[in-house]
């Protein structure tokens, strides 16, 4: 199985450098992202324990006396990216209620949210607003790993809206605190420097559940013939394109949507080779 290289949205964490004579460039990558790794956690839970969620205007302040520390109300995922753990830490003000209840969002779903994102500049200070965004949609496999990741333990709302402007209710609601590595890395974007941790607050509208990007009856999240959870780095003909967004997988030049022989709409459930029967049609080229 090829391994596309995983990348984090929005940044490519890997260094192209070019000679300057006639020789073809070579791509190096000798940052130390373990070590940046314990930084951006140092960073997170001093800037978690120098503040709290003041729950009456739903906003990330300073400690007082006599309030809770972030640190000990959010809630972390142990999270693992190019063979680098990290952490990542969320506030849940609400994890969703649906009348119509359609579980998590996946890594690779699509989702519609709004959001405010602030970038943490000191352990006991914020800076101001530097994206944000009423109401958008994006597939979470195209976003920061922190997005992709922290939108997973919320839940979509309902819709609500009947002659007025789009609107939901009952739809998760927090805040995500997220390391450099899973943000922008160590590049930045904009105003975020390299290396700089940042937070969002977020709202999860709604969601599409099995997000199917190439239309091939397979949902993108069940496109993972390695198991690892990162359906990104699987390309079974070595074409270059992830399965996800390849509509026939196994190039054998019948599209992955026809290698349904059983007719129930979901390919992923043929096997017809005696002598490789735990293998998809539609990943197997001696199959068409």
């Amino acid at each position: 199985m090829n391994k596309i290289k995983s990348i984090f949205a929005f940044t490519i964490i890997s260094i192209v450098l070019y000679s300057c004579s006639n020789t073809s460039s070579v791509a190096v990558d000798d940052f130390d992202y373990e070590a940046q790794s314990l930084i951006d956690n140092d960073t997170l839970v001093l800037f978690l324990k120098n503040h709290y969620f003041d729950t009456s205007v739903d906003s990330v302040k300073a400690i007082v006396a006599g309030q809770t520390p972030l640190y000990e109300t959010v809630r972390t995922m142990d999270i693992t990216e190019n063979d680098i753990d990290y952490k990542l830490y969320y506030y849940v003000n609400s994890e969703g209620t649906p009348s119509i209840e359609k579980g998590y969002p996946t890594v690779m779903d699509s989702v519609f949210v709004k959001y405010s994102g602030q970038r943490i500049v000191a352990t006991d200070s914020i800076s101001t607003v530097f994206d944000a965004n009423d109401g958008v949609w994006f597939t979470l496999n195209g976003v920061i790993r922190g997005w992709s990741h922290g939108f997973t333990n919320f839940k979509g709302g309902d819709n609500v809206t009947e002659n007025g402007p789009i609107t939901y209710e009952n739809g998760g609601k927090g805040v995500l605190f997220i390391p450099s590595s899973l943000g922008y890395g160590n590049i930045g974007s904009g105003s975020i420097l390299a290396n700089e941790s940042i937070f969002f607050y977020i709202d999860l509208f709604d969601f599409v559940k099995d997000t199917d990007h190439d239309n091939d009856g397979i949902p993108s999240i069940m496109e993972d013939p390695d198991g690892n959870g990162d359906p990104r780095d699987d390309d079974t003909d070595l074409d270059g394109v992830a399965n996800y967004f390849d509509a026939d997988d196994d190039n054998d030049g019948v599209s992955t949507i026809n290698e349904d022989a059983n007719g129930d709409g979901n390919p992923a459930n043929d096997r017809n080779d005696p002598n490789n029967p735990d293998l998809a049609d539609y990943l197997n080229p001696d199959i068409n």
